[in-house]
């Protein structure tokens, strides 16, 4: 491959332009009005405009990107993660027009993409699934006499789209007829299917994902697993590696568990296995990302391995660079989602940078999608940069971190700085014993 398109946006975008530019490979940036002067748009080797700020306007925009692929030539387009990077429709109709896409084959994603369909095929390959609903509910009523067999409380979910958007916890019986009319809108609005489904709501959970890498010879490997149960609104906020709750044992079936997922797919390319883990280790398939994850900084660090560079190698169609004997961990990861977020009300915080200072430490790794005096919109993902710290052991990474924290300097927007310094004062988190609640239950503003 000698040129590619990069259909997404920010850090993302300079992560893969990167490795890229490692590889002798020219880059092609899309960008909206509101981007035109961030970093990636920059750092690429060329860059064109897609459209007005709002993502349907712009990154969204696929006959738009489309174009512009064919026009430059481009040998790949990388869509990062989020927008359109798990849209099978767009990486179809990028292979028809003769253009790599560079992750798993376009049915691989439409089948991980419908939760249901996903579920139903991990059961029948021996996966462990969270008890509930295999099938869409029609009725609040059918709804209701499930979750009366599994127990309450449940998650219910839209089949077609995940995150915060497409869950809803409902206690008893009065909380789901409450919100399944407005979760089966939502869903439509969100993701184009109104199909629902209940999962029984595993409490005291820990949210462990497990990075599987395929390619098209046939070859599955994993690379070890991420702890992501610091999260808010279901969404992710600190991730890291090795789990600190996990038995070794626990932790060598989800490996082959993630890889028995991975193979009942024929997986090719970058993907991530997420389990739900219950108080007594045994774990459930809570589904499949077919892409690169935001935190695959955590697992680069602990293997000492390019994530970006093995998806373009099996992209061109090259075999694994590594089997699985061959990778190793060293030490211990942790990453920290830094949001322009005021971490009190966990609202965005969008404005000028004015000022924008990190502490250069050893073992410290940002990646971050802005500059002093650059602008967060309000348009997009209000994260300004990922912070990965890499140590000997987990001990040394908290100490690491608290000092890296204290050291920042950001201006102009409140950040989530004040969370992750609370966060590591606490003894949960200090002693690995946090779960999906815990920021929740546990922090104290």
């Amino acid at each position: 491959m000698q040129k590619i398109l990069i259909a997404n946006r920010g850090e993302i975008a300079l992560r893969i332009i990167r490795t890229c530019q490692e590889m002798g490979i020219e880059t092609i940036a899309i960008y909206s009005e509101a981007d035109k002067e961030m970093p990636f748009v920059k750092a690429a080797t060329a860059a064109f405009c897609v459209g007005e700020p709002p993502v349907n306007k712009s990154y969204l925009q696929v006959d738009k990107i489309l174009e512009i692929a064919k026009r430059e030539k481009v040998d790949a387009i990388h869509p990062g993660y989020g927008f359109l990077s798990e849209n099978a429709a767009f990486a179809k109709r990028a292979i028809e027009e003769g253009i790599i896409f560079i992750g798993p084959n376009p049915s691989t994603i439409e089948l991980m993409g419908d939760k249901i369909i996903s579920r139903q095929t991990m059961e029948k390959a021996g996966v462990p699934v969270v008890p509930g609903s295999g099938y869409g509910l029609k009725t609040s009523e059918e709804a209701s006499v499930l979750a009366e067999t599994i127990g309450y409380p449940v998650m219910l979910k839209a089949s077609g789209g995940g995150g915060g958007i497409g869950m809803v916890y409902c206690e008893d019986e009065q909380a789901l007829v409450r919100s399944f009319a407005q979760t089966k809108a939502r869903a439509m609005a969100y993701f184009g299917s109104d199909e629902v489904f209940i999962e029984k709501y595993i409490k005291d959970a820990r949210h462990v994902e497990v990075q599987v890498f395929g390619d098209t010879h046939g070859n599955i490997v994993h690379l070890y697993e991420r702890n992501c149960s610091i999260q808010r609104r279901h969404q992710k906020v600190i991730e890291e590696s090795p789990s600190p709750s996990l038995s070794d044992t626990a932790r060598q079936k989800m490996f082959e568990t993630a890889l028995r997922a991975a193979s009942a797919v024929n997986y090719t390319n970058a993907g991530t296995i997420e389990f739900i883990v219950d108080e007594n280790e045994s774990f459930y398939f809570l589904e499949m990302n077919t892409r690169l994850q935001v935190e695959h900084p955590v697992t680069e660090m602990i293997t000492g391995l390019d994530l970006v560079k093995w998806q373009l190698l099996i992209a061109q169609g090259e075999r694994l660079p590594l089997l699985q004997d061959d990778i190793t961990l060293s030490g211990h990861a942790i990453e920290f989602r830094l949001y322009a977020e005021d971490s009190v009300r966990f609202l965005p915080s969008p404005g000028k940078i004015s000022t924008l200072h990190w502490s250069r430490q050893a073992g410290v790794r940002i990646d971050s999608g802005y500059e002093e005096g650059g602008t967060v919109t309000p348009f997009y993902d209000p994260m300004i940069a990922k912070v990965i710290i890499h140590k000997e052991t987990r001990e040394n990474a908290l100490e690491e971190a608290v000092r890296f924290f204290n050291g920042v300097k950001i201006e102009g927007i409140k950040t989530n700085v004040p969370l992750f310094l609370n966060v590591l004062s606490n003894n949960d988190f200090q002693n690995g014993t946090y779960t999906t609640s815990y920021l929740t239950q546990k922090l104290v503003n």
